[in-house]
């Protein structure tokens, strides 16, 4: 996936957030699942920047929920 198509889900999976949280009863199940989600693509767009930056070959991959989740902000 390239990073415009990558931009292009982020964006996507933004919206569909909005619409569930502006919902009457939002689903915590689902809100879940696009955080964790939108944790994932985010974190694959900044490893392939940096890889980028450093002028070093394209080895990303998504990483497993628990390891984006796991990061200190």
């Amino acid at each position: 996936m390239a990073d415009a198509e990558l931009i292009a889900t982020i964006d996507a999976l933004v919206a569909e957030e909005h619409e569930v949280r502006s919902s009457g009863e939002p689903d915590p199940d689902r809100l879940a699942h696009l955080e964790e989600t939108l944790d994932q693509c985010w974190d694959l767009l900044r490893q392939r920047r940096a890889k980028r930056q450093y002028d070093q070959p394209d080895t990303s991959d998504v990483r497993d929920v628990k390891v984006v989740e796991g990061y200190q902000q």
